[in-house]
């Protein structure tokens, strides 16, 4: 009767591989799929071939499969620039053998769930921007071979877990702010010489019990108390930098290690239990019952078998099904909390519906709309004006990457603080009705567009709109050389510049929120025309959110300004293409001026031309930095009162309404 059984086991198992059909297995392609919905900037479009509609994703970039095609074995993007977070769906792909995403510039934690990757060998996540502990799940890899978290942003103490990884021999954690002792102990001093060789593991606690390790550096850290004997031995080892107790290595300086107190490092206990012994199984002659119990498990198998075997039939007739990552059931909207970052926003003011309501009149007051968002002007009760911007997005097309991606648009543009950037006042978050807002200062003189191409032209004078142009060149040296990491805007053009009620221009990214609506289901399409003549850059060309990118903007921008056109219209094309024909000769250039303007200064012309070739130039190495444009338009143009006054009597006028 057991050969009988183990028969139809076998059978069935072949019937199990049979319903696979080779296709790849979808929860690592989903699991992959939801990496790249993670990452919310590819600026060298390395991700680009991962399509989540391909069910096999061994041609994809940095991707790695065993001969079979059957798993993915190594994921490797190294140097890439990626900016976003390390999806914990990546703990599903058990069957990985290294990852290695080296120099990105990832965010957020290392997830747990990495713990689950038994089979890997190389975890590689340094020179990344990476925060808060080390988790001890990572204790679980007990193949690993190589661990490095360098240059990262981790906090916490070293879990004691680490010295589980019995096969690990590189630990690379130096350059964070690791806190506490590190984790190795031994009770005996002749141990701490062998290092494992005829010492008992019984006498070693931490990383004393990784018998197999060569390399250990958490130099640059703030750990204290001393170092462990058991790992002076070691071929390469260092603790420099950091606040132990050691007069031979070169330690911080004490003022430097009180922002650390010296707690003494209590190891966490383990939460995994070791697995309790099977009892060995006992020759003893079968009951009737078993007997019976037998036959019957072999029509069940039987049963299964053909199950099986009609599965793969239909299977193979179908296509793999494609689970989308950001598709998000109900049940699933607990899972919310779990991506928030406390810690983020904890500097930024955070306003309640309710205030913001009462503020913009019941939110009657709409200043401005997009597919994307809503625009509101406020006032909050003894403060200052206020434009609130909503996103317009479903509760059911929201995730917690979404949620995350969201907090690091506020917190990032918290912190910025220029006269001529737009000043973010603080955010709205609720869950019910579900709102995401951002609350800026208000500009009361509407947009730069508004007044190229919808309002009266007469308003911008020249010397205004020089003004203006040094006020942008202002913000942008701000944006892109004095704040670290720099930031740009996302689309810089006219929209984007606001103004004040003296024509002070503020630049302000309100498409950052594309950032945000790209990645959750809804689709909002392209921009279209719906019988308008002209349509901005945004929908005719797409560039990358870097500074040479708001450098080549800003010239088109100019060009904008002194012309009053836009930046394409469907009857004359690109505003680029129509003003190549002017922009380098002088007895034409004034054809590019303003019509609306009566007059203006050639020699401020002639410059600002200059700076639109440079700006627009197709080798990237020749354009100018924000810095040196904004000297070449300070030390040239003159916006004082008295050189318009020579030359207009509309300047009179424009004097009267300031005064």
């Amino acid at each position: 009767m057991r050969p009988y059984i183990y028969f139809l086991l076998l059978f069935l198992g072949y019937g199990v591989s049979l319903a696979t059909c080779s296709f790849f297995p979808t929860n690592e392609v989903w699991a992959l799929t939801t990496f790249k919905e993670a990452i919310y900037e590819d600026p060298h479009l390395v991700l680009s071939n991962w399509n989540a509609l391909d069910a096999d994703p061994c041609n994809w970039f940095g991707i790695t499969c065993n001969p079979e095609r059957q798993h993915v074995t190594n994921i490797n993007i190294t140097g890439s620039s990626l900016k976003g977070f390390l999806a914990p769906e990546i703990g599903q792909i058990t069957n990985l053998l290294e990852l290695t995403l080296h120099d990105n510039n990832l965010i957020g934690t290392v997830p747990k769930e990495l713990g689950f990757l038994k089979s890997l060998k190389v975890l590689d996540l340094g020179m990344n921007q990476l925060t808060g502990p080390i988790p001890p799940e990572l204790g679980n890899l007990s193949g690993v071979t190589k661990l490095n978290l360098q240059s990262n942003r981790l906090t916490g103490s070293l879990p004691a877990e680490l010295g589980n990884l019995e096969n690990l021999q590189e630990l690379i954690l130096d350059r964070n702010k690791l806190q506490g002792t590190v984790p190795a102990a031994s009770n005996s001093a002749f141990s701490a010489k062998m290092h494992g060789i005829y010492a008992s593991r019984s006498n070693l606690t931490g990383l004393c019990r990784s018998s197999r390790l060569k390399v250990v550096d958490v130099s640059y850290n703030y750990l204290v108390g001393s170092i462990p004997r058991c790992l002076t031995n070691l071929p390469n080892a260092s603790f420099q930098g950091n606040c132990l107790r050691d007069k031979d290595v070169k330690q911080r300086p004490s003022t430097q290690c009180g922002a650390f107190p010296s707690k003494s490092h209590q190891v966490p206990k383990s939460k995994h239990r070791p697995t309790e012994d099977v009892p060995k199984h006992q020759k003893e002659s079968k009951p009737t019952w078993l007997l019976a119990l037998e036959i019957a498990t072999g029509i069940t198998v039987g049963s299964l078998f053909l199950v099986a075997l009609r599965t793969a039939f239909h299977r193979c007739n179908s296509k793999p099904a494609i689970i989308i990552p950001w598709k998000k059931s109900a049940s699933e909207k607990e899972q919310l909390a779990v991506y928030v970052d406390s810690e983020l926003l904890k500097d930024v003011t955070k306003y309640s519906r309710q205030e913001l309501e009462v503020a913009c009149e019941d939110f009657s007051n709409i200043i401005g709309s997009s597919l994307d968002s809503l625009v509101y002007k406020g006032t909050m009760k003894g403060g200052p004006e206020i434009a609130v911007i909503s996103l317009s997005i479903k509760e059911e097309h929201w995730t917690g990457y979404l949620e995350l991606y969201f907090q690091r648009e506020v917190a990032d543009l918290a912190r910025l603080n220029h006269d001529c950037v737009g000043k973010l006042l603080g955010y709205c978050r609720e869950i019910s009705p579900f709102t995401r807002m951002l609350v800026f200062e208000y500009a009361s003189n509407g947009t730069l567009h508004e007044h190229l191409h919808y309002g009266e032209g007469s308003q911008l004078s020249w010397t205004r709109r020089m003004r203006i142009i040094l006020g942008i060149a202002r913000g942008l040296k701000y944006l892109h050389a004095e704040l670290e990491p720099p930031f740009t805007i996302s689309e810089l053009n006219s929209s984007a510049v606001y103004l004040t009620e003296d024509f002070s221009p503020k630049l302000v990214d309100f498409e950052s929120w594309k950032t945000i609506i790209a990645r959750s289901e809804k689709n909002s399409g392209s921009i279209g025309s719906n019988g308008a003549m002209c349509l901005l850059p945004s929908s005719v060309e797409n560039r990358h959110l870097d500074i040479q990118g708001n450098i080549h903007a800003f010239g088109i921008l100019l060009l904008e300004i002194i012309s009053g056109r836009p930046p394409f219209c469907k009857d004359r094309g690109s505003l680029i293409d129509w003003a190549k024909d002017y922009l380098e000769l002088p007895e034409v250039m004034s054809h590019i001026v303003d019509p609306e303007l009566k007059h203006f200064m050639y020699d401020d012309l002639k410059l600002i031309c200059e700076i639109i070739s440079l700006c627009i130039h197709p080798d990237i190495s020749r354009r100018p930095s924000m810095q040196e444009i904004s000297l070449m338009l300070e030390s040239s143009i003159d916006t004082s009162v008295s050189i318009e006054l020579k030359s207009s009597s509309l300047a009179w006028a424009e004097l009267a309404l300031s005064s």
